[in-house]
């Protein structure tokens, strides 16, 4: 395959901006032209090998930051929201796309936003909502939304409760992190209890009791114990980062505050140095960084999608938990794949197919319409509520990279990666996608013209012009 050309314009014109210097002193830095940096500036022209090489030798850039996921994310963004009905016909050209994310990414984000609050006001009145009468019927994004964009505009890694998480765990006596976690819950004068109930934790301010579940594992009672301490002990942290996202509500201020909680608890289970040093070390093999940290699979899947610290970033991966109905239930994404902000996942994916084998781990070789290729694992996580007779909570995981990393990666072994048909062709979502011909398609494409032939009927009862 060609190898993709670096397109980096506005992460170009952000560092030079950072410095302080003139297109001019900042060409003549970088060894090339005055007109050579303006064509790469306005995306005329890919960063060639040469400037790279110079951002990180003249001013010390990780230059990984060139290729940050933030404009492919910007890019499917956008397509998701022009493949609504309201745009038909209007749709333009990817590349035109991928220019907009890349040259002005405020405008393209601003246009996300405008058409949530088009999407939100629309489901209100087609739902008959009367919340429109009332003063605070804004169409603004659902908290839920605004703090789950917020991750994954942050590449879901935040920075300050990382490296304090990773501060928690890294004490130097050698107690396990959970008797960590309880000493310093009573320092702050919190008891902890084990017991037998439903709800996973229960704080009673009272009596200063943490009650923790005693029918769940125990990574999951060290989870909790650590999402205690933070809410607890981490509390002026979170509200600082709280105060730089400049949340619309108080609802989503306190969405997100248990999100950094959680942040909080699983980097502390699995501190960022020793979590990466292992993870490169076991090829990043799910069942022995579990064993290794005392974590759940889904805890360590979803904490190597996290390893984007400046300096010293992991593989690039994706992450997602889907329900049986094929609802995505966290997403995050390091690579170019993107997932659809709305609806269900391809069902080509083999995470669909993870919950007819329990307990095994799918592979899979995938390639998305735009030619990137990757290779998929997927595992289902059901969880039990602990007792007989109690509903069991049936989830699937996938982790995935693209297909240039499989050598550092345990699970590629064994796999052709040079047969083109063993690539499994797979899409984001049925109305984004861009193939014509798939046989698993549940509606068609919204922005491509459908041909309808009463005297020919193939697998699907249209084509796609």
């Amino acid at each position: 395959m060609a190898t993709q050309k670096l397109y980096a314009g506005s992460k170009l014109r952000e560092q030079r901006l950072k410095l302080g210097q003139t297109q001019k002193a900042f060409a003549a830095r970088l060894g090339v032209s005055l007109p050579y940096l303006n064509q790469m500036e306005n995306n005329n022209r890919p960063v060639s090998t040469t400037v790279v090489v110079a951002l990180a030798r003249e001013f010390g850039m990780d230059v990984t930051e060139l290729s940050s996921g933030d404009g492919e994310r910007l890019a499917s963004d956008i397509s998701e929201a022009l493949a609504d009905p309201l745009f038909e016909g209007d749709m333009p050209p990817l590349a035109d796309v991928r220019l907009a994310a890349s040259n002005a990414p405020g405008l393209a984000r601003a246009f996300i936003k405008l058409h949530q609050s088009y999407r939100q006001a629309h489901e209100r009145l087609a739902s008959l909502d009367e919340a429109l009468g009332r003063e605070d019927a804004r169409a603004t994004p659902s908290p839920w939304e605004e703090v789950r964009d917020f991750f994954h505009y942050c590449d879901n890694y935040i920075d300050a409760v990382d490296r304090a998480a990773e501060h928690f765990a890294g004490r130097t006596d050698s107690a396990p992190i959970h008797a960590r976690a309880i000493d310093a819950l009573g320092q702050s004068g919190i008891g902890v209890a084990f017991t037998d109930m439903e709800a996973l934790r229960l704080f009673d301010p009272e009596t200063r009791t943490l009650h923790i579940s005693a029918r769940v594992p125990p990574q999951t009672q060290t989870f909790q114990l650590l999402l205690q301490v933070a809410l607890r002990r981490q509390e002026p942290l979170l509200d600082a980062t709280l105060d730089l996202a400049r949340f619309h509500s108080d609802a989503a201020r306190e969405i997100a505050k248990m999100g950094l909680a959680n942040y909080f608890a699983g980097a502390a289970l699995l501190p960022y140095g020793a979590f990466l040093a292992q993870a490169q070390a076991s090829r990043h093999d799910l069942e022995a960084l579990s064993q290794h940290f005392g974590a759940s699979i889904e805890q360590v899947a979803h904490r190597l999608s996290t390893l984007q610290r400046p300096g010293a970033k992991g593989l690039p991966f994706f992450f997602v938990r889907v329900d049986q109905a094929g609802t995505i239930t966290k997403r995050h994404s390091a690579t170019r794949l993107q997932f659809a902000r709305f609806g269900g996942a391809c069902p080509l994916w083999n995470v669909h197919r993870a919950f007819e084998t329990p307990g095994r781990f799918l592979r899979q070789l995938a390639e998305t319409p735009d030619g990137v290729r990757y290779l998929s694992v997927a595992r289902d996580i059901s969880k039990s509520a602990g007792r007989f007779g109690a509903p069991t909570r049936r989830f699937a995981i996938a982790l995935g990279c693209e297909v240039r990393h499989a050598s550092q990666v345990v699970y590629a072994d064994g796999l052709d990666l040079s047969r083109d048909t063993a690539f499994e062709p797979i899409g984001i979502s049925c109305r984004i996608c861009t193939r014509k011909t798939c046989h698993q398609r549940a509606v068609p494409p919204l922005e491509r013209h459908l041909v309808v032939d009463p005297d020919r009927r193939d697998v699907l009862p249209y084509r796609v012009d």
